[in-house]
């Protein structure tokens, strides 16, 4: 049991508040979302609306966090927000196993999985704080083919920016996102594949599959992923 425990999956959690609810099915923090162990530490000063929003000074909290992470037993670091990606390069350089901070990091691979005339959707929590810089692609020609939406104003937002941050329903996070990704595949029918970028978007993957036919990823799938890659 102890050796089982020594290699996990190590989550880098934003600031949750004294009472942090307990994750829902699906979520990333919830130990039955994967078939391996995971821990996780909370970034210190990371709450949510900051993350998103991008601030430089974090970056020793996080980097603090995944060594710690390490020292309890994790083979692979990764983080409970996608705008931390951020952060990829810094958290990489500071610890010895594989860092996977976001699914925005699949972008460039996923382009390379569809045809030329395909486009890849990417769904954010906020739209509007994910730049060109976070996904990691400088050709132009590449860059056309992504889509960016988003469930901007939503409750799940509002939720997870206050403080401390409080528990959305599985069905308004759904309601949310299957609005948003109708409304990309109507501006573009293009669209072969989507890529999540918020770690609560898991517990509504399943749905979103089946309601378009179409594949989607999400940080479990990279974790799975990286995990499998260690293990």
């Amino acid at each position: 049991m102890t050796d089982q425990i020594s290699r996990s999956l190590g989550i880098l959690n934003l600031e949750r508040g004294p009472r942090p609810p307990e994750p829902k099915l699906g979520a990333l923090l919830n130990p039955h979302t994967f078939d391996f162990p995971i821990i996780s530490e909370t970034v210190k000063g990371a709450w949510a609306d900051i993350v998103i929003r991008g601030d430089p000074a974090l970056e020793p909290a996080y980097i603090a966090a995944a060594r710690r992470l390490v020292d309890r037993g994790a083979v692979v670091i990764t983080s409970n927000c996608g705008y931390s990606i951020r952060h990829q390069a810094a958290v990489a350089a500071s610890v010895n196993v594989p860092v996977v901070m976001s699914s925005l990091l699949l972008a460039p691979t996923l382009l390379r999985q569809l045809p030329p005339v395909a486009k890849l959707a990417v769904v954010a929590a906020q739209s509007r704080h994910l730049g060109e810089d976070l996904l990691g692609i400088d050709d132009p020609a590449e860059r056309a083919r992504i889509v960016i939406g988003g469930i901007d104003g939503s409750k799940l937002l509002q939720n997870e920016n206050m403080r401390p941050p409080i528990p959305t329903e599985t069905a308004d996070i759904e309601s949310d996102v299957m609005a948003c990704v109708a409304r990309m595949r109507d501006a573009h029918p293009e669209i072969a594949a989507l890529l999540f970028e918020c770690t609560a978007f898991p517990r509504v993957t399943a749905a979103i599959r089946l309601m378009t036919g179409l594949p989607v990823y999400d940080i479990t799938t990279l974790c799975r992923l990286t995990f499998a890659s260690v293990t």
